[in-house]
């Protein structure tokens, strides 16, 4: 009879041990992310990567919330009320690119004090997240990629280049500027930056007129290299409009379908890869597998770029863009 008892009681305490499995599995992860506009192209392949990842999420009984300004008039302190709103959720992990350090860092350490796991993308770099006290970094090295950019504007002749930055002040962005000034000084040449107010982002015509009257007033610029993928066509108008597209050589960040087949055309140089997909993807995965599984890698950072894309490799990741995920 007390073996028969043991037994029941055993076989109770596996069932109860098995439901508790079940409702923590059910549970799955909340994770918050933070990231850009839902209409900029550049975003909407991060939000891409983060949704596919998401399937897997969902599949464990989870959730997985984009969170992104209106603008990017305010961008530091929008993004820092994003992460507190975030935080307000009680979420299980939190996503997000550290643009501007002065306004944002307060509030991710409010996500790190409250115990909840962190990743930085797309912005800030491994100091950011050592910084912040995040797991890891998912992206690019902001500054690495501009001087690859600045490097191979040299290797192609180039000696006086503009880097038109959009949004001034955000720490990628600066970055990459100063990345593409470090390249091409090493190749003999040299690049300054032509800063523009932030609200000129996303609006082509006041792009374009502001690289057009840079080029007239300078002539012996001979490259301009954009911080997005939506300014390089805005540069590639203004650099129509100028009368100069048989000298001048463009370049960006980024990139997407109009981009790619400038190059494919001949008409743009080239374009500097961080794959925006697996930003959103791996960071995703990373704290769903975390959350659920305590799992972590031992690689920090996470760099998904840079790469160049020019005529050698534009039709294969021109299919890659087709599918949506270059």
């Amino acid at each position: 009879m007390k073996a028969v008892k043991n037994t029941v009681k055993a076989v109770v305490i596996a069932a109860a041990i098995a439901i508790t499995a079940t409702t923590a599995m059910a549970a799955g992860a909340k994770i918050f992310v933070i990231g850009g506009k839902a209409d900029d192209p550049f975003w909407s392949r991060v939000k891409k990567g983060a949704d596919d990842a998401a399937l897997a999420v969902k599949a464990g009984g989870g959730t997985v919330t984009w969170l992104g300004p209106q603008n990017y008039d305010n961008l530091g302190p929008d993004a820092a009320k994003l992460i507190r709103t975030a935080l307000s959720q009680k979420p299980d992990a939190i996503v997000g690119p550290d643009w501007v350090p002065e306004a944002m860092d307060a509030a991710f350490k409010e996500v790190v004090a409250a115990g909840v796991p962190l990743i930085i993308y797309n912005a800030g770099g491994m100091e950011a997240a050592k910084r912040l006290g995040a797991q890891n970094y998912v992206g690019s090295d902001e500054f690495v990629a501009g001087s690859g950019g600045g490097n191979y504007f040299a290797m192609q002749g180039a000696k006086n280049v503009i880097c038109v930055n959009t949004l001034p002040g955000a720490k990628n962005t600066e970055a990459r500027c100063k990345g593409v000034a470090d390249g091409i000084a090493k190749g003999g040449g040299k690049s300054t930056q032509l800063p523009l107010p932030s609200s000129s982002f996303g609006n082509p015509t006041a792009v374009a007129q502001a690289i057009k009257a840079a080029l007239q007033k300078d002539t012996t610029i001979d490259g301009v290299i954009t911080i997005s993928a939506g300014d390089a066509t805005s540069a590639a108008a203004g650099i129509s409009q100028a009368g100069v597209a048989k000298t001048v050589k463009l370049g960006t960040f980024d990139m997407d379908p109009t981009n790619l087949q400038r190059i494919k055309d001949g008409t743009q140089l080239f374009c500097i890869d961080q794959q925006p997909y697996m930003q959103g993807y791996l960071a995703v995965s990373l704290l769903n597998g975390y959350v659920k599984y305590g799992l972590r890698v031992p690689t920090t950072p996470l760099l998904t770029g840079p790469g160049i894309v020019d005529g050698s490799n534009v039709d294969a990741t021109i299919a890659g863009a087709t599918a949506g995920a270059r």
